[in-house]
């Protein structure tokens, strides 16, 4: 080798240099962050800056069911409000809402094509015949074709997970809403027992105590006191009960709304609304629910999952095109073409596996849509059997009431001991808690069963033309 050609040599090796360069600043373009930001705790206190986030979001996240409004937690709340505050604020919600991200950028990776990969050699001669005159220098750039073959089906999964994912938010913050509004409805209906349970207590400690200064004077005997110390502890025992589910039920929606546990959430005091339908044709609706079409939009992942295992048993073709120069100065390019030979695997054990989830989740469907309509049937029968208790019961009032006026008169005139006037208005009281109490089953249950459907009632007849 002369010194003109050991000279020009590093020449020839340095122009790769170049290239590195460049594929160096290619993928620095790419990437995102180099670390994610640190933890932080969002559960500051509720202020105007909350309040105006509220207002804001309910534009853009509110779903179709809910009517935008504006909330003012200093005054007291309609169900629809509740609603709306449960899918906003709820920290749950807030959660999916980021995992429908997730599902878009999974969507946005499926569409992208690998890389081709580059590398490149060189051999320095270091002994040998005086004719040797450079280094050996080999180059190749290859692509992997299979993911073009895939890329329809992969594309394909990735789309109808996304979908899945947000028909499974929509699902979620259907069901929160509804709790929502369940718990709403326990805190209105707890307050009205309770002013009922107070008078009863009062009544029955009055009582007591007349019985046992009765007693005491040797008028009346042991059972009668016995009976009125045993009314006086129930009664007791019951309004100590509701102030503790009345107070859960307070810190369990204002959890459930995502608002600070000194939050004090007011409630209007509505009447529920009665309402006719035919549970049969209630059940044709339950196919439409969100959690099911999820499910379907699942199985369509999984059916583009089948497909894909299938494209494993055919041979994965890689392109490669290489470039050499050997120590004689001869130059050769030419394209090489690698296969994976599928010999003994053929993808049977992805095929297997794949075709057996998609079983799996045609089950699950099945199951999913049996449960719906079983529990749309059995709401439904309970609500028919409620509204005749309802009915019977308020039946008996008016003649109760009659009775207790009576008495009441009675005994104001002296012709009729207290203690009947006393227990004629406990009776009274206690059939008025009994139909707050069936009322208050009746509207939980009716409020299960739009969620259990899976749409507001007053839309039900619409979803059934």
């Amino acid at each position: 080798m002369t010194a003109l050609e050991r000279k020009t040599e590093p020449i020839k090796s340095r122009a790769i240099l170049p290239i590195f360069a460049l594929l160096l600043a290619t993928g620095c373009t790419a990437t995102g962050r180099h670390s994610l930001p640190p933890l932080q705790s969002s559960n500051a206190a509720f202020d105007a800056a909350t309040q105006k986030a509220l207002e804001e979001d309910a534009a853009d996240l509110l779903p179709v069911w809910i009517k935008p409004q504006t909330v003012d937690l200093t005054q007291p709340l309609s169900p629809d409000a509740i609603a709306q505050i449960a899918v906003i604020a709820n920290p749950d919600l807030r959660a999916l809402r980021k995992q429908t991200k997730v599902a878009d950028a999974q969507v946005f990776a499926a569409g992208l094509l690998p890389d081709p990969s580059f590398s490149f050699g060189i051999d320095f001669v270091i002994s040998g015949p005086i004719t040797t005159l450079a280094n050996a220098l080999a180059g190749s750039l290859s692509q992997d074709l299979a993911a073009v073959r895939t890329r329809s089906a992969t594309l394909a999964q990735a789309d109808a997970q996304a979908r899945q994912v947000r028909l499974d938010l929509a699902w979620a913050e259907w069901q929160t809403a509804g709790q929502a509004r369940l718990i709403a409805w326990q805190i209105v209906a707890g307050e009205r027992q309770l002013a009922l349970l107070r008078d009863i207590e009062r009544v029955s400690r009055d009582l007591f105590d007349r019985t046992r200064r009765a007693a005491g004077r040797g008028d009346i005997n042991g059972d009668q006191l016995q009976s009125a110390r045993l009314g006086e502890l129930d009664a007791a025992t019951q309004l100590r009960s509701s102030e503790l589910a009345l107070a859960q039920s307070r810190q369990n929606l204002v959890r459930l709304l995502g608002l600070p546990p000194q939050t004090e959430v007011q409630l209007i005091a509505g009447q529920p609304e009665t309402l006719r339908f035919d549970c049969m044709q209630l059940e044709n609706l339950a196919g439409e629910r969100t959690d099911i079409a999820a499910l379907r939009e699942g199985y369509k992942a999984q059916d583009a999952a089948v497909r894909l295992a299938n494209l494993s048993a055919f041979p994965a073709p890689n392109l490669t095109i290489n470039s050499s120069r050997n120590e004689s100065s001869n130059r050769f390019i030419g394209p090489a073409i690698g296969l994976s030979l599928p010999l003994w695997n053929r993808g049977r054990g992805t095929i297997a596996v794949a075709e057996a989830t998609g079983e799996a989740l045609q089950a699950q469907y099945d199951a999913r849509l049996f449960q719906a309509r079983a529990d749309i049937a059995s709401l439904c029968q309970l609500h028919g059997l409620a509204a005749e208790q309802i009915q019977n019961a308020r039946a008996e009032l008016p003649t109760l009431e009659r009775f207790a006026l009576a008495t009441t008169k009675a005994a104001q005139r002296g012709d009729l001991a207290q203690v009947v006037a006393d227990n004629a208005m406990l009776t009274i009281w206690s059939k008025r808690l009994q139909i707050e109490q069936i009322v208050q089953s009746q509207t939980e249950r009716m409020i299960g069963l739009e969620m259990a459907v899976g749409r507001k009632a007053e839309t039900w007849q619409a979803g059934l033309e």
